[in-house]
């Protein structure tokens, strides 16, 4: 690109800020998209496979004003086919202390399955991929396909 053409982009809203700020929009919904699928069926109260947790250990961090508390314990399908040894319960609170048991689903995540009622992990997702959106809007990616063809004309 000659300085006339770096001018002319500049000129019509395209800066080095806002193909930072591009960038950046993209990274984050990089990173988003990929976990939709999981976080979906996490939210979807009934959705996975059914069956029992038992929590084996509370570990809990204090934060000014806050308390983090993580559940780890094993998991039975209710049909005794899935039997996994070390998961976390995600959104367990306060009510389940070490020992006792409560209904869960296993989606398929790794590491954690879930409460029947379903998960509010879709929230965070949304957002960071509206931010991510607004961010590639923003910075002005979407102008870069007309300069593009203006430039060959």
């Amino acid at each position: 690109m000659t300085l006339d053409g770096a001018t002319a982009a500049r000129a019509k809203g395209v800066s080095a800020f806002g193909m930072l700020m591009a960038a950046f929009g993209l990274l984050l919904v990089y990173l988003v998209l990929p976990n939709a699928g999981t976080v979906l069926r996490a939210a979807r109260a009934g959705e996975g496979t059914p069956g029992v947790f038992t929590a084996r250990e509370r570990t809990c961090i204090r934060h000014p004003g806050h308390e983090a508390c993580t559940l780890r314990g094993t998991f039975r399908s209710d049909d005794g086919a899935v039997v996994r040894p070390v998961v976390a319960l995600h959104g367990s609170g306060d009510g389940l202390r070490v020992g006792e048991t409560a209904r869960a689903r296993d989606i398929g995540r790794s590491s954690t399955v879930y409460l029947p009622a379903g998960s509010r992990e879709w929230i965070m997702n949304l957002a960071l991929l509206s931010v991510g959106g607004l961010l590639v809007l923003g910075g002005g990616l979407h102008r870069v396909p007309r300069l593009l063809l203006t430039r060959r004309r």
